[in-house]
């Protein structure tokens, strides 16, 4: 992929006449000087002329009388999602419930206040997730509820449901196809996630390291995908068996539609020149003996996590959420959390999660270094806050490859509500 950086001059009477908003296309965000030319930053592929989505954005500052939750509220509906028709309507909220030990997630409290949106507009929202690759505390259904309702996202406090989509073991999945797809022709959904008849995401915008930044992109694409959809995202290969862990149960062969997996002396062993890479059989083993390749470069992990993203939100009203706040170096699927590597910056909102993304990355490159927090203790040798911190990772693929399969653009035009 050829990127370059794009520079474009325009009059501000052809962007956003509002006082409080901005223009902003890549990595750059200038005021809009009434009457006066503006500078687009465009990171892209080919010079090409798209309209700007609107992001809207609110800081972390409150007024007597408006907590965080109802400044979100507002923030939500400002963003337009009352153009839903929510009226009887099944809706998917997409949340990272967190890993227990670490307390970076996003509080119940902002679950619950979107779900009271949608509940006062007619739909009848639930929380959601898939189960993990990894092995640790979301890796099957039930752990994964003890997981989130240890963390608080239970009916009690959220006032909704909390569903994981894939199922019990992470094979309840439906094969979704990809229109224009390159790495992905059928992505691996959880199930409960395509029955709805809504997605929102709300997603704790944070580095990764894998990834580069987890964002809307990621929550949808690699958080709705199964099991078996993870690990088509993170590996290039197909699994083997731990001869160490596995007991010779036998669950993989019986499992398998493929004939693969044999069980020789004791111990299950797959023969990859029969293997479709269907990932059931990491599944179903009971001693986690089955384990993934995860050796996708970072760049096609990217493009994968863009094109199941496609897969979730295709044909379906959607709305996104973002909130960069407590913004770890690192994905919140570890047990542990560090210092935050920049200040708390806002909420952001918006119907187009590529733009969404693009607009929190930006946001986080431009905040200063927090004190004592890894990214001040690596060198600053790549101009970009979340390369800095993990440097095998270039988080652009998601923005340019969302945009060139159409899930939405990198352009857009940032609305501050005050």
């Amino acid at each position: 992929m050829q990127d370059f950086l794009q520079i474009l001059f325009c009059n501000a009477a052809g962007g956003a006449q509002d006082k409080n908003s901005y223009i902003c296309v890549g990595f750059f965000l200038l005021r809009n000087a009434t009457g006066c030319g503006i500078i687009k930053v465009q990171y892209c592929n080919e010079v090409n002329d798209m309209e700007a989505s609107k992001v809207y954005f609110t800081n972390m500052r409150t007024k007597m009388g408006e907590g965080l939750p109802k400044k979100l509220q507002r923030l939500c509906r400002t963003a337009g999602i009352d153009k839903i028709d929510f009226a009887g309507k099944y809706v998917a909220v997409k949340i990272h419930f967190g890993e227990p030990g670490n307390i970076a997630f996003l509080r119940p409290n902002y679950a619950k206040a979107v779900c009271d949106v949608v509940k006062e507009l007619g739909g009848k929202p639930f929380l959601t997730d898939c189960n993990t690759l990894y092995v640790g505390g979301r890796k099957n259904a039930l752990d994964h509820l003890d997981s989130a309702y240890e963390n608080g996202f239970n009916p009690f406090q959220t006032g909704v449901h909390t569903i994981i989509a894939d199922g019990i073991k992470g094979t309840d999945e439906v094969l979704v196809p990809v229109a224009g797809g390159e790495y992905v022709k059928e992505a691996k959904i959880g199930h409960a996630v395509m029955d709805a008849d809504i997605i929102i995401s709300l997603s704790h915008f944070k580095g990764h390291e894998c990834a580069g930044f987890g964002g809307a992109l990621k929550n949808l694409g690699m958080g709705c995908g199964s099991r078996a959809g993870k690990m088509e995202m993170h590996s290039a290969g197909k699994p083997t068996v731990s001869q160490d862990l596995c007991i010779g149960c036998g669950a993989c062969a019986r499992i398998c539609a493929h004939d693969a997996p044999h069980i020789v002396n004791r111990k299950a062993t797959i023969d990859h020149t029969k293997c479709v890479g269907c990932g059931r059989c990491i599944g179903v083993c009971p001693r986690d003996a089955v384990e993934a390749s995860m050796d996708e470069k970072g760049e096609i992990l990217n493009c994968k996590i863009a094109e199941y993203t496609k897969a979730v939100i295709d044909g379906k009203p959607n709305f996104h959420i973002s909130l960069v706040i407590d913004v770890s170096p690192f994905c919140d699927c570890h047990s542990e959390n560090d210092v935050p590597i920049v200040p708390d910056i806002g909420m952001f909102a918006s119907f187009d999660p590529v733009a969404l993304d693009a607009a929190c990355a930006d946001a986080v490159l431009r905040a200063p270094v927090m004190a004592g927090s890894l990214l001040d203790e690596v060198e600053h040798t790549h101009g970009d806050h979340f390369t800095d911190v993990s440097p095998n990772t270039d988080w652009h693929w998601q923005i340019t490859h969302g945009e060139k399969i159409g899930i939405g653009s990198s352009h857009y035009e940032l609305v501050e509500v005050k």
